[in-house]
């Protein structure tokens, strides 16, 4: 088992957390995180509270994807969800470790390496198993390409004043 799959693994199952913003408030059914061979044994989803004005209209979500089979390879299954999430035409989409999560960080340099994968709508999925890579400048570099598309996304050309709160994406 590597790093990341030992990270995934902190709380004992393996978990895969993954964020969609873009894709609405309503969490996907259980049986839509059955992909690319692997069913989890538990489905959270939970809609982030407290959404900033900039999120909430294209809504926020996270999953907890459980699985008790420590040993299986999450890699790929971890791409496939990121492909999921990003079916809504202008989701951008990301995993990240447990804890990472903060409107104020949100794909920022400060969290890129504890972000193991990220995908926008239109893309392939990116993801990485290996703890060099998530701290080198190419995957910093990657993560922040997906930032700057969430940004656009967010603002939609308006200013700062007509997006409303854009709090958690004004910071770099």
């Amino acid at each position: 088992m590597n790093e990341v799959q030992e990270a995934l693994c902190w709380a004992g199952p393996a978990q895969v957390t993954a964020f969609v913003i873009g894709a609405g408030n309503e969490p996907l059914p259980p049986d839509a995180f059955a992909l690319a061979g692997l069913t989890p044994d538990k489905v959270y989803p939970f809609k982030l509270g407290d959404q900033p004005e900039a999120i909430a209209p294209l809504g926020l979500l996270s999953y907890d994807l459980t699985f008790n089979d420590i040993t299986l390879d999450l890699r790929t299954y971890t791409a496939e969800v990121l492909r999921k999430l990003c079916e809504a035409k202008r989701a951008v989409a990301w995993a990240g470790f447990e804890g990472s999560f903060h409107y104020d960080h949100l794909l920022t340099e400060h969290i890129a390496s504890s972000v193991y994968g990220h995908c926008v709508s239109g893309h392939e999925p990116t993801t990485s198993w290996d703890m060099p890579t998530l701290r080198s400048a190419a995957w910093k570099t990657g993560v922040a390409q997906t930032r700057a598309t969430l940004k656009d996304r967010l603002h939609c050309g308006k200013t700062s004043a007509e997006s409303g709160n854009v709090r958690p994406l004004d910071r770099s």
